[in-house]
């Protein structure tokens, strides 16, 4: 690749094919693509000019990018809505296209997921006692960004069916 002539046109539409297959492969947010553009040895302006062709051919689309993370990391990873959010806003995601995205995950499906993640460092945590449980339980779901009363219900609702 020629990076000494960037304003030859071969230049920018081999860059741009070469894009059009990174963002065809993954869903991609507009900081990862110009990351990407800055380690190919392009800047400035051609950044923007080759995320502009981006978005015009649908290549990148950050609501999309957003819905498709939050579906992945929820289903996925078992994120909560905190640990989400921040990620996005990390990503430079609009508040917007987060507020949308977090319109993927339904109440009751978010509500039972963190009550089966309870459930499931409850019982890998059961030699213990009732404090370091709380605690390791506590500590497992707030790292993974879920809402401290949800968690606090959640645990208490176990602790008294176990009684």
């Amino acid at each position: 690749m020629n990076i000494e002539n960037k304003e030859d046109p071969l230049f920018l539409d081999e860059i741009q094919k070469k894009l059009e297959h990174y963002c065809a492969y993954q869903e991609r947010c507009h900081k990862e693509v110009a990351q990407k553009l800055r380690e190919i040895g392009v800047y400035g302006i051609f950044i923007d000019t080759i995320i502009g062709k981006l978005v015009e051919a649908n290549y990148l689309n950050e609501t999309r990018f957003a819905e498709s993370f939050v579906r992945g990391k929820f289903r996925i990873k078992k994120w909560g809505k905190m640990r989400l959010i921040r990620e996005l806003k990390i990503r430079d995601i609009s508040d917007w296209n987060i507020k949308n995205a977090l319109k993927e995950i339904s109440d009751p499906e978010y509500f039972d997921c963190c009550k089966a993640l309870v459930e499931k460092f409850w019982v890998s945590n059961e030699n213990k006692s009732l404090v370091v449980r709380r605690k390791k339980i506590w500590a497992a779901l707030q790292y993974r960004g879920w809402e401290t009363e949800l968690i606090m219900e959640n645990i208490l609702s176990l602790e008294s069916q176990k009684e």
